[in-house]
């Protein structure tokens, strides 16, 4: 009965450690893939009939985290969304999950990853293409 227990437990740990990611994400593969997402999701907003009102007049939302003045366009553009005054744009669930992933982003760049990103080049120009 022992023996059949020890089977049983193992035969359902196999399945989750099989499923897990072997190497977890590194803070810049993080920050990488949730900007690149961000900025995905700012062109879809900005191209979809239902949230193409809301977003017509908010610049394009373009995110090089390699760029130091990332932190301040997230920022401005964070203020942009939030401030988003008309009753069916703020509450719009894709321009409300923009607002809060962007803010999530600025947070794990400013607070989480802080020591493990860098920046290789200053060029507020480059991120209002």
């Amino acid at each position: 009965m022992r023996i059949f227990n020890q089977l049983l437990l193992i035969s359902s740990l196999v399945p989750l450690v099989l499923n897990y990611p072997f190497f977890p994400p590194t803070c810049y593969s993080k920050v990488l893939s949730m900007s690149r997402e961000l900025t995905q999701l700012a062109a879809h907003l900005k191209r979809d009939h239902e949230t193409s009102y809301c977003m017509a007049h908010m610049p394009d939302l373009y995110l090089d985290v390699h760029n130091s003045c990332v932190m301040y366009k997230m920022r401005t553009y964070i203020s942009l969304v939030e401030g988003l005054r008309q009753r069916r744009c703020a509450y719009t669930g894709e321009v409300r999950k923009l607002g809060v992933t962007l803010r999530q982003l600025f947070i794990f760049m400013s607070q989480k990853c802080h020591g493990d990103l860098v920046f290789t080049i200053h060029d507020c120009a480059a991120l209002e293409r």
